[in-house]
């Protein structure tokens, strides 16, 4: 394929199509409001990325407890009090012509106490002094998330993305380190992958036909087994539960250093399985339009663009314009992402990354 077929349109199960196979991966970057509200920072973020030509924008992971809340100034979904926010921010995205996600949220045992999170463990172990939680609490985190997405329905979304992605609580229940519970979600690798289907399977019965579901899925730390979460993925993908899956890969080209696929692209394990009408995208150090383009060849159907979208907003424009196309080198300064539009909150917030702002 060449780097035009990044601009070919991709139908999705449910709902309107992506025009393209661009996707804004989900960015945290710490602006909003300290009750989760979003903010001018997050409403002029969005703004300008819906005027980027991406087919599907993904916000930053937003609370779907007040209690699993990971970052200061995290975004929220929590509430009915954030739907206005919510509701501008899906607006923006609808009038630049492209889809529009949540991505649904919950800290688990990372839950940060100092900023009113209330860490929620699997296991009696993993938090010293904090008990796991019951089944009747895990049925709880599962329906705020199920009411999470009815809220990002009633804001204007087109759909939203399950965060089962690294160590946050569905993650968690997904590791047998992290997971040794003896109730229905716990044990065999089935019963620790039940509150993600539970949560796939209530979005999908409480919101409407066209609603979209994605779910972000990482196979690193955390005690996760490649193995496991490749059998788990083979049944989410047979039955058809989501419409896109989103592999967050540290680096897109990375190979298996272990195991039963040791030698492998991390990325083929993952393409190699039957996927029916669910499409399949990766994130992963996607700096140029050769790359995205590459993907395509490797068995993805969309690439999810994560920091060359915050060095240059409009990537997908860029690519667009120029098939040779390359993110600015690493590292940059924090005046070119000013000058770029970024918020001073983002940047203090990307300051931190290793390699990044100098």
């Amino acid at each position: 394929m060449s780097v035009s077929d990044l601009f070919e349109p991709l139908p999705l199960a449910h709902g309107p199509a992506m025009r393209n196979r661009f996707m804004l991966a989900p960015l945290t970057n710490q602006q909003s409001e300290h009750d989760g509200s979003a903010s001018p920072f997050d409403q002029e973020w969005i703004r300008q990325l819906a005027q980027s030509d991406y087919a599907l924008i993904q916000t930053c992971a937003a609370t779907v407890e007040a209690g699993g809340i990971a970052f200061d100034r995290q975004l929220g979904i929590h509430s009915d009090t954030h739907l206005p926010g919510l509701t501008e921010m899906a607006g923006s995205i609808r009038k630049g012509g492209g889809l529009s996600a949540v991505q649904l949220h919950h800290a688990g045992h990372r839950a940060r106490p100092e900023l009113g999170g209330i860490p929620s463990p699997a296991s009696d172990s993993t938090v010293p002094g904090v008990k796991a939680l019951t089944t009747d609490q895990v049925e709880g985190i599962r329906d705020s998330f199920i009411a999470a997405a009815q809220r990002a329905e009633q804001a204007g979304f087109d759909g939203v993305a399950v965060h089962g992605a690294f160590g946050w609580i569905l993650s968690e229940f997904m590791s047998p380190l992290l997971n040794n519970r003896t109730d229905k979600y716990g044990g065999s690798t089935e019963n620790r992958a039940r509150l993600t289907i539970e949560v796939i399977e209530g979005i999908r019965q409480a919101c409407g036909p066209d609603f979209q579901i994605g779910w972000r899925l990482s196979v690193e730390r955390y005690g996760l087994k490649l193995e496991e979460l490749r059998d788990i993925t083979a049944e989410i993908l047979d039955h058809e539960l989501i419409d896109y899956l989103d592999l967050a890969l540290w680096d897109s080209a990375q190979i298996v250093r272990e195991g039963a696929f040791r030698g492998q692209r991390m990325l083929g394990v993952f393409t190699d399985l039957p996927r029916k009408s669910v499409r399949v995208g990766t994130a992963g150090k996607i700096m140029s339009a050769e790359r995205a383009g590459q993907l395509l060849d490797e068995g993805c159907d969309f690439v999810l663009i994560g920091r060359a979208g915050i060095l240059q907003r409009d990537f997908p424009r860029q690519v667009k314009a120029n098939p040779r196309y390359d993110s600015a080198k690493l590292p940059v300064t924090a005046q070119y992402l000013r000058t770029g539009g970024l918020s001073e909150r983002f940047i203090n917030y990307v300051s931190g990354w290793p390699s990044f702002v100098y």
